[in-house]
């Protein structure tokens, strides 16, 4: 017995990634959480999380395999990349065991200040693990499919194992957006989005305009609520927008609380490009640089309410 269990070694599992800290994957992560489940695709060059809320608002975060000490994935060539749900507020709980109380004291300067920009966000604290050099790891782990998905945190000798049940992939398809025919293009810092956004905030608007126009106002974001009324314009200089090119004038509403699901990402990222197709749909892709010089990448994209033009049409239609 001891012969024939020697002769069939332990199966690798599909999946194993280890990071030095889970500070960087929880900060990703977090920006995506407006939604219960998230969508995850393991590929040979990193981890993919996808939020979707009813197909007119998405949230990717990608966890490029530079971010971990080590990635190993087992596939072979020709397999079908392993894809499957979890619950991301559950996923998020057991990345921030070890710093519950880091995590909690951010959450609470965050309701404070919801719009808070982010230079102000997430400075070291002297007192925090990773400042006082704390040896940790993270290990993300799925042996196969169907399994759980398993985080194992290991720091100062205490180790954790979480198994996070897996779902069904619902597979929803990604809001389609025309990279041919980009109506508009603007790369800024993405902390003038976020002042932008906690400018309009206070008149608890329901929707929000984004216009852009070759003549001035370049660039302008407005909204209306029960409270009133307010706009932010932009100008085209480079010390405000880095790149500014417009095809065609664009003017899109969208829903103000779906556009204000993406200030989390606004707070830690460096730059945002801010894109706008011909058919309406927006897209807001943050890059984020990571501790070590690693860079890191969020995309949300979202769908304008149906404009006027169309809903006559339709109404026309109906008769």
């Amino acid at each position: 017995m001891a012969e024939e269990a020697e002769s069939h070694p332990p199966q690798q599992p599909l999946f194993r990634a280890v990071a030095s800290s889970t500070r960087q994957i929880y900060q990703l992560l977090k920006c995506i959480s407006f939604t219960s489940k998230v969508q995850v695709q393991i590929t040979q060059d990193g981890i993919r999380f996808a939020a979707d809320h009813s197909q007119v608002m998405q949230g990717v975060a990608f966890l490029d395999k530079a971010l971990f000490t080590s990635y190993t994935s087992n596939l072979t060539d020709g397999e079908t990349t392993p894809q499957f749900q979890v619950n991301l507020a559950a996923l998020l709980e057991a990345l921030q065991i070890f710093g519950a109380t880091d995590v909690a004291a951010k959450a609470a300067k965050a309701e404070a200040d919801g719009y808070r920009s982010n230079l102000r966000n997430y400075r070291a604290d002297a007192f925090n693990h990773q400042s006082l050099g704390m040896p940790g790891t993270c290990c993300i782990m799925y042996e196969e499919d169907g399994d759980p998905l398993s985080i194992i945190l290991e720091e100062t000798g205490v180790k954790t194992q979480c198994n996070l049940m897996t779902y069904t992939p619902e597979s929803p398809e990604d809001i389609p957006f025309d990279r041919d025919n980009v109506s508009f293009k603007v790369i800024m810092q993405a902390r003038w989005l976020l002042d932008a956004l906690s400018e309009l905030a206070p008149m608890a608007p329901f929707r929000i305009t984004i216009t852009a126009s070759p003549n001035a106002p370049y660039l302008s974001l407005s909204s209306g609520g029960g409270l009133g009324g307010a706009s932010v314009d932009f100008s085209s200089g480079r010390d405000l927008l880095e790149t500014f090119s417009i095809r065609d004038p664009w003017v899109q509403n969208f829903k103000f609380d779906f556009v204000k699901s993406a200030t989390e990402a606004m707070r830690i990222a460096n730059k945002v490009s801010f894109r706008g197709d011909s058919q309406g749909v927006l897209s807001l892709q943050f890059m984020v640089e990571l501790e070590g010089g690693a860079v890191s990448f969020l995309d949300f994209r979202f769908v304008p309410y149906a404009t006027q033009e169309n809903e006559t049409e339709s109404g026309d239609e109906d008769e």
